[in-house]
């Protein structure tokens, strides 16, 4: 089944997941404050998208992480880093059926993916 993780009070989870809704695409949401991605599954999303991709560097959390922190140089770092500030993953990541990951939602992406 498809798997959307995100955040409950997130405006763009909440689009994304109207946005299936209305299509019929059955799914599972799953709120990563409430229910932490383990670390094994994060680094599967770093491995397919690379971390780059997967933390939102633009965000006031980001933003007010000390210096020393906006540098991890490895996955584990990486992992703790989430763990303590798990809005830092951007929103909506998508995990496909086929185990496939994406990250963000707008309506061309979403129609990609879901075109029948």
């Amino acid at each position: 089944m498809l798997t959307l993780y995100g955040l409950d009070k997130c405006d763009t989870c909440a689009k994304a997941r109207k946005w299936l809704d209305r299509f019929g695409i059955e799914h599972q949401f799953v709120d990563y404050k409430a229910s932490p991605v383990p670390g094994d599954v994060l680094k599967g999303w770093a491995k397919a998208l690379g971390w780059e991709r997967l933390i939102n560097r633009a965000g006031t959390t980001w933003r007010a992480l000390p210096e020393a922190r906006r540098s991890p140089g490895s996955d584990a770092e990486y992992v703790l880093l989430v763990r303590d500030h798990p809005s830092l993953v951007r929103r909506p990541v998508v995990v496909m059926p086929d185990g496939g990951v994406h990250v963000g939602f707008g309506d061309s992406l979403f129609k990609r993916l879901f075109a029948p």
